[in-house]
């Protein structure tokens, strides 16, 4: 993904420790693209390596955005943003993306995909 993810981006580390908590900076509701699944009874949170070697996590504030951004095949999931530090905990992403749009080449098109 290119640099002009910047402005859409929170890094996750100076999020957590300014003390705010994600349910605040974010929608209540998030939608998460998901990635391909290790079996077929879950998916997976979609990380995407940025050009600077940090790992992001991106999330939409609406389904209509995801789909806008990410494509009508790309899998996703529903989080409460309350779920984010859960998320970080378990993957490790570095940063959060906002409503970022994901190039043609790089979008998902099924949950296999």
């Amino acid at each position: 993904m290119d640099d002009g993810v910047k402005d859409s981006a929170v890094e996750a580390e100076r999020l957590y420790r300014s003390g705010n908590h994600p349910g605040e900076l974010f929608p209540p509701i998030i939608y998460v693209p998901c990635g391909p699944a290790r079996n077929d009874n879950e998916l997976e949170v979609d990380l995407r390596l940025m050009s600077d070697g940090r790992l992001a996590l991106p999330v939409y504030s609406a389904m209509d955005r995801l789909v806008a951004k990410c494509g009508p095949g790309q899998p996703w999931r529903v989080f409460f943003s309350t779920d984010l530090e859960r998320i970080r905990l378990a993957t490790g992403f570095d940063m959060i993306v906002l409503d970022v749009d994901i190039p043609e080449e790089l979008r998902r098109t099924g949950v296999n995909s």
